[in-house]
């Protein structure tokens, strides 16, 4: 997943790639993840390598995070996840710290930002994070690396083209039912989630979600597009 700096071309959206937020109310959560980059040892030698750019999965979920403020989403109802660890290797390469730089963005948004470093985390949140008989979620949303069957929270940051953390498919089922609101918005904005993961979550569940078939290009002022639209979409 690479960076363009370049302005964007004219994109044509079909249906399954558009969204509306679900209705505000005070008993639902906004939950977004983000994942984290690749660093320049494992990739420099690739022939497309992987997030130049460090925020790529920073500044995606900041686009989002905006955009559901604009839309009304209270910010004290919008929780953000960052897997920290990779943010700490890759303060490395960068010189400078980005665990610091991410919590200071959390402040400047206003949001609940939780950094955490093992998938369980996610996962007991997502059940018990909040009383969820009460505060639903309304919206789900990944930024981060991902392959058809998992998202792969450190991909390419402490091994070369793998991960040691990560949510598989066949780990949805630990997802307590009754956690999502009737109508939440629920997408992985990473690359083919949706040839597999996103029918196995549908199937634990009983949610849609929308995931890529094929990779997905994240932007610097945009969400993610799909990286090959004419032979590519977005499907639950």
């Amino acid at each position: 997943m690479k960076t363009f700096f370049a302005p964007l071309a004219a994109l044509v959206f079909t249906a399954a790639a558009t969204f509306a937020t679900p209705a505000v109310a005070p008993n639902r959560e906004y939950i977004l993840l983000s994942g984290g980059p690749s660093i320049l040892v494992w990739e420099q030698w690739k022939s497309q390598p992987h997030d130049l750019w460090w925020q790529n999965f920073i500044r995606a979920a900041e686009i989002r995070i905006t955009e559901l403020e604009s839309q009304g989403v209270p910010a004290s109802q919008i929780t953000w996840f960052v897997y920290q660890p990779a943010y700490q290797t890759r303060s490395k390469q960068e010189g400078q710290n980005l665990v610091g730089n991410i919590s200071a963005l959390g402040s400047s948004l206003h949001v609940k930002l939780k950094f955490f470093s093992r998938s369980q985390q996610v996962i007991d949140y997502l059940n018990a994070g909040q009383p969820r008989s009460v505060v639903k979620i309304a919206d789900l949303e990944y930024f981060g690396h991902s392959n058809k069957a998992c998202w792969m929270f450190d991909y390419s940051n402490l091994i070369d083209s793998a991960s040691k953390v990560w949510i598989h498919e066949g780990e949805l089922n630990q997802l307590a039912p009754g956690i999502f609101a009737r109508d939440a918005f629920i997408k992985s904005w990473g690359c083919h989630t949706g040839e597999s993961m996103s029918q196995k979550f549908r199937r634990a569940t009983g949610m849609k979600m929308w995931g890529a078939t094929g990779r997905s290009q994240y932007m610097t002022h945009e969400l993610p597009v799909l990286a090959q639209p004419e032979k590519s979409r977005w499907r639950y």
